[in-house]
């Protein structure tokens, strides 16, 4: 019926609508496997749908597609203590890994705002990077196997999670981070890391936004950080409007640092040291309780709701050479506002590998805002790739940068691309609307 396909034909921010003829729910491989068959026998294209958290539209059947959900895929095996692994199905949350690996005493390297809503499935199409890539790396690397359907319905399964496994091409490697469009992943191998005995979490204001792009150069040298975002102060008082909170510090500061670092000591003296010899600190609030530490963590994982309240907003996700991080936040609004003098950038994001979120949001009406946002995208990335920088850092290329994609990536590439999508998808059932330009 309409109102029960209605959830699954939106995407999260509200900017995607689509339509679907039907939602299937699979709730096994074997049937996520039956289902591609039949489609692929009637030339029906499927949009692989998981936690529906993306930002880019690419699970959003924006032309008519079958919804294929992997939501009811939420087997969840015991975590293999011998090889420091768990195996879980598509449709697991990324939370429900966390609280599986703690049981064992051991965590996941891939973490997230989406954390309770996005999946071990969504997480594998985009390569998702996550609050923790800085120390642990993104999804790609914590895959250890892979289980996958192809788009005429053989099932392919190498889940073995050998830690030395040079047998030829790596599946496991293509699927991620190729948005559905190759084949539907219906579990995963997942790599656990040691669960770190002590955390601190560590507000740092600084006097500007250059002093914050500095001080993350001498800050990835710390052995025992985690994470590394950055705020500005407008996004900040964002936060505590829309949501009640109490600013952190009783006078704002230009641009803050949220840091955390984790280690079986007690990392708070390495930190201490490392903020201790930074240039252009102002202020610094230290929690080294969860609850504390959840509080601060909340000024940056609240942004992207907070924003989100304005309207639908424009999400992009960049990241830029550290050499050009400081000249990229200071041209970006500048370039915004070219377009639409209107429309209001807002940045954050992960400083330590230089991926930043662009969200911009203006009051532009539905009717022209189409026009105009694509217009914002172009202006945002031609400086992205004018600075040697990505237009995708980990939210994937989706039906939004489709359009953008030769900005950093060739025309050799592009047909790469397609060459694979052809040989493993021929009849071009599966995501057909995405990524490929």
């Amino acid at each position: 019926s309409p109102d029960s396909r209605l959830s699954y034909e939106v995407d999260w921010t509200g900017r995607f609508r689509g339509s679907t003829p039907a939602v299937v729910r699979p709730g096994s491989t074997s049937e996520v496997a039956e289902v591609l068959r039949m489609c692929n026998e009637s030339g029906t294209a499927v949009v692989p749908q998981g936690g529906n958290t993306g930002l880019v539209g690419g699970s959003t059947p924006m032309s008519g597609e079958v919804v294929l959900s992997l939501g009811r895929l939420k087997d969840l095996e015991p975590v293999d203590l011998a090889a420091g692994q768990v195996t879980a199905g598509a449709g697991v949350t990324i939370s429900a890994v966390h609280e599986l690996a703690a049981e064992a005493g051991l965590a996941y390297g891939v973490d997230l705002a989406s954390r309770d809503s996005a999946t071990v499935g969504g997480t594998v199409a985009t390569n998702a990077g996550g609050i923790h890539l800085l120390r642990y790396g993104g999804t790609r690397e914590q895959l250890a196997g892979i289980q996958a359907v192809m788009a005429d319905g053989r099932v392919i399964a190498h889940m073995g999670g050998l830690a030395k496994d040079n047998t030829g091409y790596d599946l496991a490697g293509l699927f991620c981070g190729s948005e559905g469009t190759l084949a539907v992943v219906t579990a995963a191998r997942l790599r656990l890391v040691s669960r770190p005995g002590e955390t601190v979490v560590a507000l740092v204001g600084l006097e500007s936004v250059p002093a914050a792009v500095a001080a993350a150069v001498p800050l990835r040298s710390v052995r025992s950080l985690t994470a590394a975002e950055l705020l500005l102060d407008d996004g900040v008082r964002l936060v505590c409007e829309s949501f009640g909170r109490p600013a952190p510090f009783a006078r704002g500061s230009a641009a803050y640092l949220l840091l955390e670092a984790a280690s079986e000591d007690d990392p708070a003296g390495e930190l201490a040291s490392a903020v201790g010899a930074l240039d252009g600190v102002e202020q610094v609030a230290v929690a080294a309780d969860t609850r504390k530490a959840a509080a601060l963590w909340a000024y940056r994982e609240l942004h992207t709701p907070a924003v989100n309240l304005l309207g639908p907003p424009r999400k992009l996700d960049v990241t830029l050479p550290a050499d050009q991080l400081a000249r990229f936040l200071a041209e970006v609004r500048l370039a915004v506002a070219r377009v639409e003098p209107a429309a209001k950038a807002w940045l954050f994001g992960h400083i330590g590998d230089g991926n930043i979120h662009v969200n911009i949001s203006g009051p532009w009406r539905e009717a022209c805002s189409q026009e105009v946002g694509d217009r914002l995208d172009q202006a945002v990335f031609e400086l992205v790739a004018a600075l040697g920088g990505s237009i995708s850092a980990e939210h994937g290329i989706g039906i939004a940068k489709r359009r953008w994609l030769h900005l950093n990536r060739s025309e050799e590439e592009i047909e790469t691309f397609r060459s694979i999508k052809a040989a493993l998808d021929p009849s071009g059932i599966l995501n057909p609307n995405v990524l490929i330009p």
